[in-house]
């Protein structure tokens, strides 16, 4: 029976379940902050949205040009492997032949297979075992960078609902406590889409969020002027 493996689903997984989470956590934070100063629903309201848009597009651009430079460095080093197989091709079989040898396989045995590798794609043999660059691993910056911005709007509009529809006066508890439910949600079910503890999962998620709210009330609690 073939196993279902969860691991080619680490370069969109991370990226959505880093954009939901810094959505609810973030927009959270920002309004409880904002209602913790004192000041009106409305300026608390747009605080939120504000937060929301601001958050979205910096998702999408820290995304996709952390996954843009990633690519880069990747197509250096397969350039510079390309030159290296194309003037030195014994001495690239010989280091594959090395890398299979230290893994355990038999020198002999090390040296067909690094033969018969290089014969049907030298250069993808070489990307994989000697880099460790695979088309699993490879991430689209466009698909990233939308990934996080649509998962970060999601999770910011979800506390910046729960403080359009409560009054003032219970609007820091009501949005903390909705938002610490939505955290332990998205965490539970990313660690299953992964295949992880679905309890782990949900509990450092929900440490985090709780410990970035209680900070940001305290700061508005401190610094809060009425608006």
């Amino acid at each position: 029976m073939a196993e279902l493996h969860k691991s080619h689903r680490t370069g969109w997984l991370r990226a959505a379940v880093l954009g939901a989470n810094d959505g609810i956590v973030s927009t959270a934070s920002l309004i409880v902050g904002i209602a913790a100063a004192d000041t009106t629903k409305e300026g608390v309201i747009l605080a939120g949205v504000a937060g929301l848009v601001a958050g979205a597009m910096s998702m999408a651009a820290g995304e996709y040009v952390s996954v843009s430079s990633q690519a880069d460095t990747e197509n250096a080093d397969l350039a510079l492997e390309k030159a290296a197989l194309q003037n030195e091709p014994e001495a690239e079989k010989k280091e594959l032949a090395d890398i299979y040898e230290s893994r355990g396989v038999d020198p002999e045995l090390a040296d067909k297979v690094a033969e018969q590798l290089m014969a049907h794609d030298a250069l993808g043999a070489h990307a994989r075992d000697e880099i460790g660059i695979s088309e699993v691993n490879n991430a689209n910056p466009l698909q990233a960078a939308f990934s996080s911005a649509l998962t970060f709007t999601v999770g910011a509009a979800l506390p910046v609902l729960v403080a359009w529809f409560m009054p003032l006066n219970s609007l820091i508890w009501a949005v903390s406590i909705a938002s610490l439910f939505f955290l332990a949600f998205l965490g539970g079910v990313a660690a299953y889409a992964g295949g992880a503890s679905i309890f782990k999962g949900a509990f450092r998620v929900t440490f985090w969020g709780a410990l970035a709210m209680a900070l940001t009330a305290g700061v508005g609690q401190m610094f809060g002027v009425s608006v």
